[in-house]
């Protein structure tokens, strides 16, 4: 008798078979035996109830929030709760803002030089505006210290003893806000956090705009970062910045200044600002929004328009101011540099203000300085034996001193021949001749 081999898939198949007539015929489903139930349903959810919950959600985002593509106008409030309401920050912010604003107005004003052009245009929008009409200020964003140091030299020192009347400002998390010190030394001065990344619809933000909405004074860099090349170029400003100005309740007044300057006090990579540095400021008129208000209920228009028109605005504002302080620091460097005068002009100019006859060499000088004093006609011999004696009118002195000098000693010499001329004219003229007297000894003694 002879051994038949039974195939495995022959008997699988066969085993299927059976199980789909089972099913006809008694109208149930067979069980496998081994526990296992269909795990994926034919939409390609877990189960239904998975699906079923997955499909409120969805339900809900689209009804209640916003695609994350989609701007829109978010309403914010004047009582948002924030930390910065608090009644630690508010007496933190009573000391630590006064104390630092005239900290940084002493440092510029009194260690540095800060050129202005147009501060009466801040200084109206500060103290004559309406009331409870807010304040927006925009500039250019060159070191990390723009803020405060820049805006503490353009207020005046009563200005900054109160706290109240001071902006507020935005500064990201990743640097003012990295531990628990330093964010509590930035909400003490008035900043407020804003997360890279996280767009405009962001807490800080709204946070920003219920400080306008109260009729504060915020103050933002439009660029969001600083320049990477110590302020020679700009960058454009964001669409941040838009926002800002439309979602609050009452259009803020915008007051746009540019500065230079401050990369020579606070270079890329310094810890230490530097001292006797100028800073150039050109304040601007303030930017009017009202052509694009009048498109805001238009319902051709979408909001990420209008908010990239106010940016673009503001961003074309600031180009054009930076152009004009690019060209006064153009000009305010030529007439330092056509000014400047060399170490031998200064000792010339000290060497022609000592009085020469208190030291009885007073006709040797004036003798050697002035050879155009002559007659045209007559003849010196002295000069046509040894021309190289002969000096010109302008600068032959300077000329004896390079020569025969050293630049300390001839220094010193100056020095005290002031002091001689100074002495000589607080005493009588009957002592004039005293100098001449001493040197007449010294040349006895030494037997010359």
């Amino acid at each position: 008798m002879g051994i038949h081999f039974v195939d495995k898939a022959d008997l699988w198949k066969s085993a299927l078979l059976f199980n789909l007539k089972l099913r006809d015929r008694f109208r149930i489903a067979v069980d496998d035996h081994r526990g296992r139930a269909t795990v994926f349903s034919p939409d390609g959810c877990f189960s239904s109830t998975i699906h079923r919950w997955v499909t409120r959600f969805r339900n809900f985002r689209r009804e209640s929030l916003p695609s994350p593509p989609a701007f829109y106008r978010r309403r914010v409030s004047k009582d948002l709760t924030a930390e910065e309401e608090s009644a630690l920050f508010r007496m933190l912010q009573t000391v630590a803002v006064p104390l630092i604003g005239n900290a940084c107005h002493v440092f510029m004003n009194g260690f540095n030089r800060v050129q202005v052009y147009g501060l009466e245009k801040l200084h109206d929008a500060l103290l004559n505006r309406p009331k409870n009409k807010p304040l927006v200020t925009v500039s250019n964003h060159v070191a990390s210290v723009d803020d405060p140091f820049v805006i503490a030299s353009l207020l005046p020192p009563k200005f900054l003893l109160d706290a109240r009347n001071l902006r507020w400002t935005l500064c990201a998390t990743d640097r003012c806000f990295k531990n628990p010190v330093t964010s509590a030394f930035s909400r003490s001065v008035k900043v407020l956090p804003i997360s890279r990344g996280e767009g405009i619809y962001q807490q800080g933000m709204d946070i920003a705009i219920s400080k306008l909405n109260n009729g504060g004074w915020v103050h933002i860099f439009p660029e969001g970062s600083r320049s990477r090349d110590g302020g020679k170029t700009m960058g454009s400003a964001k669409r941040g910045i838009g926002r800002l100005i439309l979602d609050a309740d009452t259009l803020p007044m915008v007051v746009p200044f540019v500065h230079t300057g401050m990369q020579d006090i606070m270079p890329v990579g310094a810890s230490v600002p530097r001292i006797g540095k100028t800073v150039t400021v050109i304040i601007g008129d303030p930017i009017h929004f009202n052509d694009i208000l009048s498109t805001e209920g238009a319902q051709h228009v979408s909001r990420k328009h209008l908010y990239d028109a106010v940016s673009s605005r503001i961003g074309q504002r600031l180009y054009d101011l930076k152009a004009q302080v690019d060209r006064v620091y153009i000009e305010q460097q030529s007439m330092m540099s056509h000014n400047a005068k060399t170490p031998s002009d200064r000792a010339a100019e000290i060497f022609h203000r000592v009085d020469w006859d208190s030291f009885g060499m007073g006709a040797q000088f004036s003798e050697e300085s002035s050879p155009s004093s002559k007659p045209i006609g007559q003849s010196d011999d002295r000069i046509v034996r040894s021309p190289k004696r002969r000096v010109s009118p302008e600068g032959g002195v300077s000329l004896k001193i390079k020569k025969l000098m050293d630049s300390t000693e001839m220094m010193g010499f100056a020095a005290r021949g002031l002091l001689m001329n100074e002495y000589k004219s607080r005493v009588e003229s009957a002592n004039v001749g005293r100098p001449l007297k001493a040197w007449r000894e010294y040349f006895m003694n030494r037997g010359l």
